[in-house]
This record gives structure tokens, sequence and C-alpha cells, in this order.
């Protein structure tokens, strides 16, 4: 696992942008996983613009995104699907018939999900996922005790997760129990893997996932299992890395030894 611990939260998006950016221009057809939540925010603000100015093209992405709540509509404000429009995909040039977002009206569920992970494989699979983490380390919606061989399914969501996002509803009341979420074994099969992390709150949580043991409890800990992973935290999100200073050493040599790798 590759740990980046960025000065802030706009360096940050800014250093995801950059491993997204060379995605996209090594395979402008790249197949890409994608996220939501406040975090991937700022990332996303720097791939339109990055786009705008002419330097990405987005009309041959093919995009998957990690979940749904169940029961919101497409046109629901607070819907992934709208968030994906709202915050990237009206501002880019990429082709609707690419996008995928997991349904949060499937009238049959299991079928959906079985689909979803079809649709995967016909892509050719993740080429880059892209993932925040909850305040109890689960990533997309793989609450603690989820097996790390799951696939897309529907998940029970827990009350720590209804509460902190209870804060975009106008009421608790309003938050889905409910979502669709790809699995963490269906996560872990992306080619590479990116996870985006700000602010202290988010510490203890990243220090478990990194340097913790490998558990169902904290889902995130599963991408110590994969053998391209990416980590880009700002200095408040690495605040309780035991060791944080041998993370920043070892990204400050990179170019050193991508020279001795590549010659």
């Amino acid at each position: 696992m590759e740990v980046i611990i960025t000065k802030d939260y706009d360096e940050m998006s800014k250093a995801a942008a950059d491993v997204i950016a060379e995605q996209i221009l090594r395979k402008p057809n790249a197949v890409l996983g994608l996220a939501t939540g406040g975090t991937p925010v700022g990332t996303y603000k720097e791939l339109i613009r990055r786009h705008k100015e002419g330097k990405l093209d987005f009309s041959k992405i093919v995009t998957f995104n990690l979940d749904e709540y169940l029961g919101l509509p497409t046109t629901h404000d607070q819907s992934y699907h709208y968030f994906m429009y709202d915050n990237l995909f009206s501002h880019v040039n990429i082709n609707p018939q690419n996008v995928h977002v997991p349904s949060g009206t499937a009238v049959n569920v299991e079928e959906f999900c079985e689909w979803y992970e079809d649709e995967i494989d016909k892509a050719g699979g993740i080429d880059l996922q892209l993932l925040g983490i909850g305040g109890d380390g689960h990533i997309a919606f793989n609450e603690p005790g989820s097996s790390l061989g799951s696939r897309t399914r529907m998940k029970t969501l827990t009350e720590e997760t209804i509460e902190d996002n209870a804060r975009f509803f106008d009421k608790r009341e309003d938050v889905p129990r409910f979502a669709i979420t790809m699995g963490v074994g269906t996560i872990l099969e992306a080619k590479k893997l990116l996870l985006v992390a700000n602010g202290e709150k988010k510490a203890e949580t990243v220090a478990k996932f990194i340097e913790g043991p490998i558990t169902s409890q904290v889902t995130a800990s599963a991408l110590q299992l994969h053998p391209h992973a990416i980590v880009i935290l700002d200095e408040g999100a690495a605040s309780k890395l035991e060791h944080a200073d041998y993370y920043k050493w070892v990204y400050a040599q990179k170019p050193k030894a991508m020279e001795l790798l590549h010659g």
C-alpha cells in the first residue's frame, strides 16, 4: 500500500486527480470506479478544471459507481446518481450510455446486483477504483462485519452511517436504511485502488485500516491485501499514523526508485 500524506484538502484533491488523470491519459477508454461523499468533491472539481482546459477527454471513459440508496429515484437530490451528475458528469464530455450507477428503484434487487456484476465483467473490469472511507472504516456501504469476499448486494446501514449522512437530509428519519453496494470482493478485483481521506475526524479510522489488522470490522483494511492500492491523506487524517514519517520518506524517494526500476 502506497501512503501519500499531503498538506491539506486541496493538495490531497490535486494528488488524487493526478492519479485519475494519469489513468485516463494512459488508457482513454479506461473503466473508472467512482465514489460519492464530501471527500472526492475536490478531486472531481480538479478533473473538471483539467477537462475544460482541454487536458482530459472523458468521451470514451466508462464508469461504475460504488453504491446507491435504496428507495431514492435518480431525480432525488440526495441520490448518488444526482450527486455524480451534479459534481462531475454534467461538466465533462462523458457519454451517458457509459455511466453506471446502481438503481435505487430496482424492482428485483437481487437480479439487479447480479446484472451490475455482469456489466463490470463485460466492460473488462475496473481499471481504477476511487474510494472514500466512513467513520467506522467502511468502504462503499460495506458496513462492519461485511465479508471481505462479498459481491454487489443490498446492505442494511448502521446507526452510525445513518447519523453521519443525516446532515444531507432535512431530517434523520429521511435517511434510507438500505443501500445497494459493490462488495469488498468486487472492489478488490479492480486493477488499482485509490482511497482519499481528510480531516482529524478520520485519523483514528485511517490508522486502523492502514496499520491495524485486516478485519471485516474495518472493511477498508482489505486494501492491505491489494497489490496496487494508493491512499492519499491530508495531515489531519494522517495525524494518528505511527509510521507517518516513514511514509513521507518513501514518497520523497519515489522519483529515484522509479529511475532504478525503469532505468
